[in-house]
């Protein structure tokens, strides 16, 4: 689903267990341009009674991690160079544990394809309401 301002997408990833087990899980990437530096991320396992667990990551966290090792600390993200490729790996760390998930390639590039049609990379800045943010902070402060 996408409108002129979000870009939404559905994937297929894994939960890796181990070597040789892991869950299928389904992952809800979302992207809006009234916030175009992130990408938010809920992760949903295949029962209907479970909340899913949601994460809030770089656009250019992702980008880069299609090319080579990207981040540091609580999400790390870097192609799986044995898949050739067809999928990457995204780490999720603590608060509540890590999780290791591997995550189609190119669902991932035509996402972010997508979100670069709305907004190129490098022009972020230019679709944020400094206004409107300068409020919400006095408003809090």
């Amino acid at each position: 689903m996408e409108s002129l301002k979000t870009v939404m997408q559905g994937v297929a990833v894994q939960l890796v267990i181990s070597r040789s087990y892991s869950l299928s899980m389904c992952l809800s990437l979302r992207y809006e341009t009234t916030d175009p530096y992130v990408v938010r991320a809920a992760f949903f396992t295949d029962t209907d009674t479970d909340e899913p667990v949601e994460w809030v990551l770089g656009r250019d966290l992702l980008a880069d991690g299609l090319r080579g090792s990207a981040g540091c600390g609580d999400v790390r993200v870097w192609p799986a160079v044995s898949r050739g490729d067809q999928a990457m790996y995204i780490v999720l760390g603590p608060p509540a544990g890590t999780a290791l998930l591997e995550v189609p390639v190119q669902d991932v590039k035509a996402f972010l394809e997508n979100t670069e049609a709305l907004v190129p990379r490098g022009t972020e800045s230019g679709h944020i309401d400094w206004d409107l943010e300068l409020a919400n902070l006095f408003a809090k402060g």
